[in-house]
């Protein structure tokens, strides 16, 4: 009887160190992976949940498929509040005329969560498109290692067909700029010039295919404008956070790029001074409608998160005070949870 007990005992000892074994397993491969979207592959391994995920993979492999994005198929519970007072302030510049529309897409990393308010709608994104234009050519860099170091002349002055209001500084005439240079003044200066320049010398069909691989339309390159979502913009913010689709040293180079963009009227006026922020601007439209958008990477404490704020209206020179506000008031409700996380833990 007694030899009985003690086998019994023994298989309960067993069972038990199986069962922790596999927790113990289970976390390791959750944590392993979950930088892919701070909690992507977490959530993809757990597939057999009562919700749904969105999955996005790198087509174009023999064998491998790299995982992208794994977005929840329904909107974060925990930003429904943020969202009613973002739509409050939407219709309240509406009714004002200040705008006509607005668009807003956030992605946290920490916990996956995501909130949009007309997130599929479509805007004209102006110098926005710089961003998959720089993540070309470190794409480029990455296959034909040295591109970064080539130097290119521009000999001719650009006829350029829009004339922006937020401009700086640009490059000169006949004098040689190396690639990496004037993605500088493309990215932090938002230079037309140095964006022509590298335009005319950029792979042309990795263009193309940088938005095709993120599931989005192939630009027409002799159109004048790629209209684009809010929701789809923030696929290339995510893809350099996460280093998801350029190696880690290319997405810390272009971060970093960012992170020097010298438009301060918008996102940056919303959060405090010394929350760091990788973003870029874009401003369209015509004379009967103006747009002017913003996506930016914002780096607050253990709550990153990724918020495109696009918008359109009649005056151009207002609608920064929009992006402004709507930036603070994200700010303020991801900074509040931060808080409340920190004191919890």
């Amino acid at each position: 009887m007694k030899k009985i007990i003690n086998q019994r005992v023994s298989l309960l000892i067993l069972i038990g160190a199986l069962v922790i074994s596999n927790l113990i397993t289970f976390t390791f491969i959750s944590r392993k992976y979950s930088d892919a979207d701070s909690s992507d592959v977490a959530e993809a391994s757990m597939v057999q949940g009562s919700c749904g995920y969105d999955v996005k993979r790198l087509n174009g492999y023999k064998y491998i498929k790299p995982l992208l994005f794994v977005d929840n198929q329904y909107e974060s519970e925990e930003l429904s509040q943020l969202k009613g007072t973002l739509n409050s302030l939407i219709q309240n510049y509406k009714n004002s005329g200040v705008i006509i529309s607005a668009s807003i897409y956030i992605k946290e990393y920490n916990n996956n969560g995501w909130m949009g308010i007309n997130e599929n709608d479509k805007y004209m994104p102006g110098s926005l498109m710089k961003v998959p234009e720089l993540i070309t050519f470190l794409k480029m860099e990455e296959l034909h290692p040295g591109t970064l170091d080539k130097v290119l002349t521009m000999k001719n002055e650009y006829i350029m067909d829009k004339h922006p209001l937020y401009v700086s500084k640009t490059i000169e005439m006949g004098k040689g700029y190396t690639v990496r240079e004037l993605l500088r003044y493309m990215v932090e200066y938002s230079d037309n010039n140095a964006t022509s320049l590298l335009f005319d010398h950029m792979d042309k069909d990795l263009f193309k295919k940088v938005f095709t691989d993120f599931g989005m339309v192939c630009p027409d390159l002799s159109a004048q404008n790629y209209p684009i979502s809010a929701k789809e913009f923030t696929y290339f913010m995510r893809s350099l956070y996460n280093a998801s689709y350029l190696n880690i040293k290319n997405s810390e180079f272009a971060t970093e790029l960012l992170s020097k963009c010298n438009f301060k009227n918008g996102m940056v006026a919303g959060i405090p001074t010394n929350v760091r922020i990788s973003h870029k601007f874009g401003e369209s439209g015509d004379p009967n409608e103006k747009h002017l958008s913003e996506s930016g990477i914002i780096y607050l404490n253990n709550s990153p998160y990724t918020i495109t704020i696009m918008t359109k209206g009649k005056d151009l020179k207002k609608l920064p005070e929009v992006i402004k506000q709507l930036s603070n008031a994200v700010y303020q409700s991801m900074a509040n949870r931060d808080n409340t996380s920190l004191a919890a833990s």
